[in-house]
């Protein structure tokens, strides 16, 4: 077992399933150490400009998956135009220089959606191995120098939107989620030989899904938690066993549901209510253990929603952002950000930071009242759009457009490249 490790989660209570996090030092998959955007760093920075941007370095190609990190090796993805050729990076975290990359070709690229690219998964490490999924071009597995351990072929992946789950680690396992337009399944493999472990079917969709599974504890189990375009379904992480399903009102299940204060809170990416739901039910839960349902304001495709204390943060990616009382789904308010946004929000000390397409973050206090704390830039131009995550590192933060990495860092004496 390795001495360094990215967290240490302490259960407040058996009943609630609520969790304490120590600061990170590894931010090792899409969403950090429990996958829904939630760091214990208390020394980030709030406010920044131009001035604070440490390093930045431009990728061969274009992608939107996100930065993680063990140590200072950072990896990402992107891909070349039509999807063809592949890459997976692995920076140096305090000075963005490429120390590898490898290319996968892929004969048969996905049709991707024009919000979409061909590298928006994200990868996933443990310290021993960097996992990454890319459609049609499969589930690849290296160890940290780059060198290929293993290959999975999960299928063409049909439809005119792409693939955006990223895989996740489980103890042993390495699981994704492999809905699409047609048969759909989520699955598990070993994650040192790729040997397969469990599959287990998902009812087929129209259009196929984007959701990145969770795992939770809740009533005194683990449950591996998984939005579709009908519904939330929970299954035995171990075993892939179907646990329970709650019905959405609407589809497209893309945004990764939160769970807090003993409730999982839920978003579809069509137009539609935004529900919660109680966790540890068995079957069709629908009439049982969904505990509210409300309005949501906003249009379609939507990113994570986030729980800060009392308040929950659902924002449109027209970047209308309503804040509802967790416990009961009353609406506090509903207010614009003032641009568009499309990455999940990153909550740290108390404040939600939206990183919009624009490259600009805004900042928030949640409350009854919409208080913006900062608008903050990093000097990215015109035609950089951001859909990637913002990335908590060791006290400096991580951004990424389709073909740049940014290192933000508080008290940055003058920016570097890393080209």
């Amino acid at each position: 077992m390795k001495t360094s490790i990215s967290l240490v989660i302490a259960l407040l209570s058996a009943t609630d399933g609520a969790s304490v996090l120590m600061a990170e030092t590894n931010w090792a998959r899409f969403g950090g150490p429990d996958g829904v955007g939630r760091s214990a760093e208390t020394s980030l920075p709030v406010k920044w400009d131009v001035g604070s941007v440490r390093w930045k370095t431009t990728l061969k190609g274009a992608g939107q998956s996100s930065v993680v990190n063990w140590g200072n090796r950072l990896f990402l993805t992107s891909a070349a135009p039509g999807g063809g050729k592949r890459w997976v990076h692995c920076l140096d975290r305090q000075t963005g220089k490429l120390q590898w990359e490898r290319e996968i070709a892929v004969a048969a690229p996905e049709t991707p959606h024009k919000l979409n690219t061909w590298a928006t998964p994200t990868c996933v490490t443990d310290g021993e191995r960097v996992i990454v999924f890319f459609g049609s071009g499969g589930l690849r597995c290296f160890d940290l120098a780059g060198n290929p351990k293993w290959t999975r072929e999960l299928g063409a992946f049909p439809g005119p939107f792409g693939v955006s789950a990223s895989p996740i680690i489980d103890g042993d396992l390495v699981i994704q989620n492999c809905d699409a337009e047609g048969p759909c399944a989520v699955v598990a493999f070993n994650k040192v030989t790729g040997e397969p472990v469990w599959s287990t079917k998902r009812r087929d969709a129209p259009k196929g899904g984007w959701s990145t599974p969770v795992v939770i504890e809740a009533a005194g189990r683990r449950e591996l938690v998984l939005s579709g375009e009908f519904g939330v379904n929970a299954y035995d992480p171990a075993t892939g066993r179907d646990l329970w399903f709650c019905k959405s009102f609407s589809g497209r299940g893309e945004s990764v549901p939160v769970y807090a204060d003993g409730l999982l809170h839920v978003v579809s990416g069509l137009p539609g209510n935004t529900y919660a739901v109680r966790p540890g039910g068995s079957g069709d839960v629908t009439a049982t253990h969904r505990v509210w349902d409300a309005k949501r304001v906003g249009g379609r495709d939507l990113p994570n929603p986030v729980v800060v204390g009392e308040f929950l943060l659902i924002s449109s990616m027209s970047g209308i952002l309503t804040a509802y009382d967790a416990k009961t789904g009353r609406i506090h308010f509903t207010e614009r950000l003032g641009s568009e946004v499309a990455a999940p929000p990153l909550v740290a000390n108390g404040l939600v930071y939206f990183q919009m397409e624009n490259g600009e973050v805004v900042v928030v206090k949640p409350g009854k009242t919409l208080e913006i704390v900062a608008r903050n830039s990093i000097g990215a131009t015109s035609d950089e759009i951001f859909r990637a995550s913002l990335v908590p590192i060791a006290g400096q933060l991580f951004a990424r457009s389709r073909s740049v990495v940014y290192c933000v860092a508080p008290g940055a004496a003058e920016p570097g490249r890393g080209e």
